[in-house]
C-alpha cells in the first residue's frame, strides 16, 4: 500500500541484539493532506534502510508499506513497516477541500406548487420528558 503525507514526528531510533544479530529501527509520524488529515505511525527496520530513506520531520514523502499483525499473550498488535519510502516535491500536492453535497441536476423537474408537502408521522412517540422539561432518556446528546 502507499500513502503520501508530511512527516510531523520521528521518534527515537530503537536497537538492539537478537538471535539474528543486532537490529535498529525508527517510528515515524504521517500525517495526510485529506480534507480530514489521518495520522499514520510507521517503522523502518534495518540501519541500511534508515540511512537510504534518510526521514526527516517536515518532509513529503510517500511511504510504501505492509500491514501485519501478531499475537502476543492473547492481544494482537498491529504492524506497519515501511519497505520504501520517496520524496515528493512539496509543490506538486492539491490542498483537498471538503466534499459538499451534491445539488440536484437541472434536468430534473422542480416541485410543483401544487404537490401536498408531506405529513408529520403520526407513529412518531416523542421521548417522555421530566419535570424541568428535559428529555428522560440517558443519551449525552
Amino acid at each position: 500500500m502507499d500513502l503520501q503525507g508530511r512527516i510531523i514526528a520521528a521518534l527515537p531510533a530503537r536497537e538492539g541484539e537478537s538471535a539474528r544479530g543486532p537490529w535498529k529501527a525508527q517510528d515515524f509520524v504521517l500525517e495526510t493532506h485529506d480534507a480530514y488529515p489521518k495520522k499514520m505511525v510507521f517503522s523502518v527496520w534495518g540501519e541500511d534502510r534508515l540511512q537510504r530513506f534518510n526521514v526527516q520531520e517536515g518532509q513529503e514523502v510517500m511511504v510504501s508499506f505492509d500491514i501485519d499483525a501478531h499475537e502476543y499473550q492473547g492481544r494482537w498488535y498491529n504492524s506497519i513497516r515501511a519497505y520504501d519510502v520517496r520524496l515528493v516535491d512539496p509543490s506538486t500536492i492539491q490542498p483537498v477541500q471538503p466534499v459538499a453535497p451534491a445539488a440536484a441536476p437541472a434536468s430534473a423537474p422542480a416541485a410543483s406548487a401544487e404537490a401536498p408537502a408531506a405529513a408529520p408521522a403520526q407513529d412518531a412517540v416523542p421521548f417522555p420528558e421530566t419535570a424541568e422539561g428535559e428529555s428522560a432518556d440517558d443519551l449525552p446528546f
